[in-house]
């Protein structure tokens, strides 16, 4: 007869090897990453996509997903009902305000002020811009306008310079910035800071210079009264005035009747007398020289 009872078979505790490698790659971090975030993140993908496979309940969505961005742009505190200038002259005042055009009370989400921060620079008057919205619905528009240096007799009439040569504006009448020096001829606004030294220079003969000329966009004439010029070198020009100067205060040479004085070679000064002057200093040197 067999036993009534078996004797219990006793199992191995260890695992598998399968379940071993499982529950290894289980514990990498690339594995629960890949189930605590892929997965989710791929079944919420896969029921958008479903959601959004339909035309029309895309395009429900994007109207209400308009109107929703409509409403807060639209909300009080995002509204601009007023601009606010800092730091710019009326009349610039006006062509920012013509420039820009802006049609008020606007939402700020639908102001670029980029670019309308470059539409402000675009104008010659204005050297720098800054714009901001204030609370309280304000656009400020904070400018430095460029200061005008000279006055340049161009080919379109009479235009305002500042120190670095650019134009700050159209003149009607030259007394009305009679103020200013006047230059003229073709590159003066590329050599306007030489201007300015040499006009500065001129300081002993300021009543009487009329302006500069810049001859062949390479060097100046210093224009004076009585129709007299000082040629001017294309090199060291304001040496080369200032030794004319000192001639003229040793021997008073530009209060006699000389129309040019050329300094264009500074070591050998070379002077252009009037007709008449310069036919009676001939008549006195053939008497000196026992001439008929």
């Amino acid at each position: 007869m067999r036993p009534l009872n078996r004797p219990a078979v006793r199992r191995d505790p260890a695992p598998s090897r399968l379940a071993y490698r499982l529950h290894r790659l289980a514990l990498t971090p690339s594995v629960r990453r890949g189930f605590t975030v892929g997965l989710p993140l791929a079944v919420a993908t896969l029921i958008l996509t479903l959601a959004l496979a339909d035309a029309d309940r895309r395009q429900a969505l994007g109207a209400r997903v308009a109107a929703w961005k409509l409403a807060i742009a639209q909300r009080e505190e995002f509204m601009v009902r007023q601009i606010a200038f800092r730091g710019g002259s009326d009349a610039t005042t006006a062509a920012i305000r013509e420039r820009l055009n802006v049609d008020l009370p606007a939402s700020s989400f639908d102001l670029d002020l980029a670019a309308m921060r470059e539409a402000v620079t675009s104008i010659d008057a204005v050297r720098e811009a800054e714009l901001s919205i204030l609370s309280g619905g304000t656009l400020q528009i904070a400018v430095e306008e460029r200061i005008p240096a000279l006055v340049w007799r161009g080919p379109e009439g009479l235009v305002l310079l500042d120190a670095e040569g650019h134009p700050t504006g159209a003149l009607q009448r030259r007394r009305d910035r009679a103020d200013l020096p006047l230059v003229a001829g073709d590159g003066a606004p590329e050599a306007v800071p030489e201007a300015l030294a040499i006009i500065a220079a001129a300081h002993p003969l300021a009543d009487r210079v009329r302006g500069l000329l810049r001859v062949g966009a390479r060097r100046w004439d210093l224009v004076l009264d009585r129709g007299q010029r000082v040629m001017l070198p294309e090199t060291r020009p304001v040496a080369a005035l200032e030794e004319a100067i000192a001639i003229h205060e040793a021997q008073d040479l530009l209060s006699r009747d000389v129309l040019r004085v050329d300094m264009r070679t500074p070591s050998r000064p070379t002077i252009r007398m009037a007709e008449a002057s310069a036919r009676t200093m001939r008549q006195i040197r053939l008497g000196e020289l026992g001439g008929d």
